[in-house]
């Protein structure tokens, strides 16, 4: 299958091009001006970017949670993805009790056999035997999965030991370590209070989790890498004050890397007072954060201080799901929500119209560093010999952003009547056009089970 996309711009990081694109056998073969190339299918992109494709470095597919199940399997999921251009993710593969790295990676893989978009894992380190800490040189050299992820909250939180542990392991193989940093017991705490004053409806879920808890958190994990000479990766940051903490550890050299999410950059904490119990649509940990922290937070993403965007897609039905333990206790509230399909047009709309941050910065947090980060060789750019992961993007489409229109399998979505400006066009993965835009919404064409899992490459080893 050839594919050449005619007269469009092409961005990368550094800059934009009006030129031509030539795919073949899932390949960006040429870029030039004017190809004179034939090809089996012709996109004519005037007036439109060629971007490449989005890179979500943070999903919840099929996840089992507090008696259910994440909403979205990889199916489902990544037809939204690829609606939203999104043509790879990474999703967390946890790991259960009992299991090696290996047999945790191979039965992931069987659950994702109808993914429609390409895929990789991230280990989930639930249970740190001696014995699961020393494979993580196999999974960095071999398994292809050079990413270990670390709670400092729940009940499978990892304590500082186990950290240091995972720290050391990956300076020595190239692997990168995740943390989901919160404090346990500011959060045990706060939920004992609010729980002796009544104070249980949803908006209480963003109080017990203050942003204290998520600025110690990071603290903690910064001197666990200063004391390792390691790296670590900080997942759905939320916070000004973990903020400030990250850019205080970088400007002292310590190598940590910071990601957000769209929620955190577009929805504040009043939306926990929605009507109707409907803050229980926005109960996800960490919580939504004052208005003053999405402006912080958007000045990180401009000045490189935050390195890439998630969307911790996690989504549970607002009825049935959000509700099945009753509405009278947040702590009940199963945690997440999706996000998937939409955070291409929201972070355009809300950063590059808005003159918060650049398209190029934009095709930087939304592709090409998660490629660099996470050993994604072959995608993050279009580029030759890059595979032909590729959104035609219009900058000017309108779009009312409704559940009714997108392709996630959930039954709201957070951003409910907000109007977009930017949408995907034609969205190709390896070379296969699998989304296009039709009449009033993008519609899905491509075909599940093509994805592949992509074996990730280590980064370089200290």
């Amino acid at each position: 299958m050839s594919v050449l996309f005619k007269n469009g711009t092409v961005v990368t990081t550094t800059g934009r091009t009006r030129a031509d694109v030539y795919a073949e056998s899932g390949t960006i073969k040429a870029i030039g001006s004017r190809l004179d190339r034939k090809a089996q299918e012709v996109v004519d992109c005037k007036g439109k970017y060629i971007l490449p494709g989005v890179i979500d470095p943070h999903t919840h597919l099929a996840m089992p949670f507090m008696g259910t199940y994440s909403q979205d399997d990889f199916e489902t999921g990544t037809v939204a993805a690829a609606c939203g251009g999104v043509t790879c993710l990474i999703d967390f593969d946890l790991q259960m009790k009992g299991e090696s790295m290996a047999e945790a990676i191979e039965r992931q893989k069987g659950i994702a056999g109808k993914a429609c978009i390409d895929y990789a894992f991230h280990l989930a380190v639930m249970d740190p035997r001696p014995e699961v800490i020393a494979e993580v040189k196999q999974a960095c050299r071999d398994y292809g999965t050079p990413s270990f992820k670390i709670f400092m909250v729940y009940d499978f939180r990892v304590d500082d030991g186990t950290m240091i542990r995972l720290l050391e392991e990956t300076k020595k193989h190239g692997g990168l370590v995740q943390v989901h940093a919160e404090n346990f017991y500011i959060i045990q705490h706060m939920n004992a209070v609010l729980a002796a004053e009544k104070k249980l409806a949803p908006y209480f879920h963003a109080v017990s989790r203050p942003n204290i808890a998520e600025e110690e958190a990071v603290y903690r994990a910064s001197k666990m890498v200063e004391m390792t000479g390691s790296r670590i990766y900080i997942v759905h940051l939320s916070s000004r004050e973990a903020l400030w903490k990250i850019k205080k550890a970088r400007d002292r050299g310590l190598e940590i890397y910071a990601e957000t999410c769209p929620q955190y950059l577009t929805l504040d904490e009043r939306r926990y007072e929605e009507a109707g119990w409907g803050g229980a649509k926005y109960v996800m940990s960490p919580p939504l954060r004052c208005p003053d922290s999405i402006e912080e937070l958007w000045q990180g993403l401009r000045d490189g201080d935050v390195h890439t965007l998630g969307t911790d897609h996690c989504p549970f039905n607002f009825k049935g799901q959000k509700d099945m333990f009753g509405k009278e206790d947040y702590k009940k509230i199963p945690n997440g929500a999706p996000g998937i399909e939409t955070m291409l047009m929201l972070l355009h709309t809300e950063g590059v119209v808005k003159g918060r941050i650049s398209l190029e910065r934009l095709v930087d947090v939304l592709s090409t560093t998660t490629a660099r980060l996470f050993g994604l060789a072959d995608k993050g750019a279009v580029a030759v010999g890059k595979d032909a992961d590729i959104v035609v993007f219009d900058p000017k489409r309108k779009f009312t952003i409704s559940q009714r229109k997108l392709h996630q399998n959930v039954d709201y979505t957070p951003w409910e009547g907000l109007e977009v400006t930017g949408t995907p066009e034609v969205v190709y993965s390896r070379g296969k056009r699998v989304a296009e835009w039709a009449g009033d919404q993008m519609k899905f064409v491509g075909e599940a089970g093509r994805g592949k899992f992509v074996k990730r490459v280590p980064l370089a080893a200290f």
